[in-house]
């Protein structure tokens, strides 16, 4: 009976393809393939545009900080599940601040909710609110500043996803 399916050397021809593929295409001429992808921005403009990202994207972190800081308050218990969390968006604003104009305070984030799941369920939207927001944000930003969006961006989205789960591992 012959044999259907993959076979480990297609698998490796075809990864080798794959691979040697991406390499080329990652090989040209940048001045090209950057009027390609979008406008070509003067220098000023483009310091510009960074500052402002990086102080929207600041402000966005430091009224998530808020929130951590009124969930704990408000619960006292889940104070300690949710420091790490916490401290990595601190770090977040740090360094999106750097480079960013003064921003100003951000809005207060709301009451509270009194049930601690309702409340981490929150803290989880939020997270998806700025994990959305930094992604978005991708799409204006210089390179540099785009690989740090996506990082926070990504790690918004896991926070996310954390916070989901301990929602469900909260006492109500």
């Amino acid at each position: 009976m012959r044999r259907t399916g993959t076979t480990r050397r297609g698998a490796l021809t075809a990864t080798g393809a794959l691979a040697l593929g991406a390499v080329l295409t990652g090989c040209g001429d940048d001045d090209e393939s950057q009027g390609r992808n979008g406008p070509v921005r003067t220098e000023a403009e483009a310091v510009r545009v960074e500052k402002a990202l990086r102080t929207a994207a600041a402000r966005t972190a430091a009224l998530t900080l808020a929130h951590y800081d009124l969930a704990a308050e408000a619960h006292p218990a889940l104070a300690e599940g949710l420091a790490p969390l916490r401290t990595a968006v601190r770090e977040h604003a740090k360094a999106l601040s750097a480079g960013a104009g003064k921003a100003a305070a951000p809005p207060a984030p709301g009451p509270v909710s009194a049930d601690a799941r309702a409340a981490v369920k929150e803290l989880a939207a939020a997270e998806r609110r700025r994990a959305d927001y930094h992604a978005e944000a991708l799409l204006t930003a210089e390179p540099e500043l785009a690989r740090l969006l996506a990082s926070v961006a990504a790690a918004a989205a896991v926070h996310a996803y954390l916070l989901t789960e301990l929602a469900k591992e909260t006492a109500s």
